[in-house]
């Protein structure tokens, strides 16, 4: 059974800084793309960086230059480091993962974890 578990939300002031990590547990062969998404109220959910297993790294333009993701692949983990916070970051984050299951498998899977708020206060 594959988890993806989510740690490091929590309430901040605007300018401050939090830093979120995931984790993929379970059997599988190799994780592939991994990404951070979040919800604000009332929007849609957006992605907001992504880090292939090559390290290559593409962000949204509302949030470049102030967060940065990174991986460590030994440990299937992926964190995203989030400086001068602005009330408009506010939303639920969500890691997603990309999983090959098996050597033998010709397509990935995607798997959520289970999101986890972040406030930034004015």
């Amino acid at each position: 059974q594959v988890q993806v578990v989510e740690s490091g939300g929590g309430l901040v002031h605007a300018g401050g800084s939090l830093s979120l990590s995931c984790v993929v547990r379970g059997s599988i062969f190799r994780v592939n793309d991994m990404n951070w998404y979040r919800q604000a109220p009332g929007k849609q959910r957006e992605l907001v960086a992504t880090i292939t297993r090559g390290q290559d790294t593409n962000y949204a333009d509302s949030v470049k230059d102030r967060f940065t993701i990174s991986r460590d692949s030994a440990k299937n983990a992926v964190y995203l480091l989030m400086n001068s916070l602005k009330p408009e970051d506010t939303g639920v984050y969500y890691c997603n993962a990309r999983l090959r299951m098996s050597y033998y498998s010709s397509y990935d899977n995607t798997f959520w974890g289970q999101g986890m708020q972040v406030t930034v206060s004015s």
